[in-house]
């Protein structure tokens, strides 16, 4: 396993694979290898960073964890998130980012994962109401209080994120340490702006849905059913094909499989990017786990890196375009006000 600090702003350690435990407490869990193998076989080859929710599994997925950790608590980082209810009928003071809502089902989840602390905390999405400065200042408290280590952001636009790591800077609280986003080779729009924010603000990257709901694993080709495919526009669909055919040719040409071709992309991605891309792996099983373990041992040549990043490449849209075409020569005015270093779309 490798390790790497959660962006420039801590120096917090994660390994390079996180464990996801959505799953965890749940029946389809249990009737798997179950989360005690899983979290052993992780743990057995090096990894420390486990990733939750407080709306996992009705909040069976922290207890179970918590269960886990027992008394090695302090040898692992454990992040967590709020602001979602489980409930059929949630009520508007349980729910979304506020400060209630924040240090309540941050004192509940400390009660589930046995512990006093937690190392990162963020909400899970925006909820459209809560002001940013409100997040901040109770992340800054919760900081000062030592209940949590750290703050993030899960699915928040980049412009409210960026703004957010200048006024924590600005106004001396707390640094917002990262974010949470989804991220693989079949879904890339986080590199319009998402990914270059977090570079330029030395935010920690965790990553979702590295392998897009397991469309590139190749199990679809195999007529299995999963959480992808349904709704898929048909443009977007033949897209995502393309980017599978490259997947699955460079794993035959390399002798793997389509599951470490496509993380081995992102653990290069992530040197690329000069900020931590931390993959969220949810394996059901030890032997999908040793699958995701075995990316960090392929080492992409360039050829099959740059054929990768092609068939996946995302059109950027305004103003990337714009002023790539100026930089390129398309411009039409005076080109000595480009003439300064480029920085590079991550």
């Amino acid at each position: 396993m490798r390790y790497n600090t959660f962006g420039r702003q801590t120096g917090l350690r994660v390994s390079a694979l996180a464990l996801g435990t959505s799953s965890f407490g749940s029946v389809a869990a249990d009737g798997a290898d179950g989360p005690r193998r899983v979290f052993d076989a992780y743990v057995s080859a090096g990894g420390t960073t486990f990733d939750t929710s407080s709306v996992y599994q009705d909040g069976r997925s922290e207890t179970v964890l918590g269960d886990l950790l027992g008394n090695d608590r302090d040898d692992f980082v454990v992040i967590t998130k709020y602001s979602r209810s489980s409930s059929d009928n949630p009520r508007p003071a349980t729910t979304g980012n506020s400060r209630k809502v924040m240090i309540r089902s941050l004192e509940s989840s400390l009660r589930r994962l046995q512990t006093d602390y937690v190392d990162v905390f963020m909400p899970h999405f925006p909820d459209g109401v809560t002001p940013m400065a409100e997040i901040l200042e109770t992340f800054d408290d919760l900081v000062r209080s030592g209940k949590i280590l750290h703050g993030a952001l899960s699915n928040f636009p980049a412009w409210r994120t960026s703004a957010a790591a200048a006024r924590s800077e600005a106004r001396g609280l707390a640094p917002l340490a990262g974010i949470e986003t989804e991220y693989s080779l079949a879904e890339r729009s986080a590199e319009r702006e998402i990914l270059p924010m977090a570079q330029a603000h030395g935010l920690g990257v965790l990553l979702y849905s590295p392998l897009a709901g397991g469309l590139l694993t190749g199990k679809y080709r195999r007529g299995e059913s999963g959480r992808l495919g349904a709704g898929v526009p048909d443009t977007e669909g033949r897209e995502r094909s393309a980017v599978l055919d490259t997947v699955l040719a460079v794993a035959d040409e390399i002798g793997a499989d389509a599951v470490g071709v496509s993380l081995a992309w992102l653990h290069r991605r992530s040197t690329l990017a000069q900020t931590s891309l931390i993959p969220i792996v949810g394996p059901r099983s030890v032997t999908h786990l040793d699958a995701y373990l075995r990316s960090l041992e392929i080492d992409l040549s360039d050829e099959h890196y740059r054929r990768l990043d092609e068939v996946s490449a995302p059109r950027l849209g305004t103003p990337h375009e714009v002023v790539e075409n100026a930089l390129l020569g398309g411009f039409d005015g005076d080109r000595t006000q480009f003439d300064g270093p480029l920085i590079p779309v991550v």
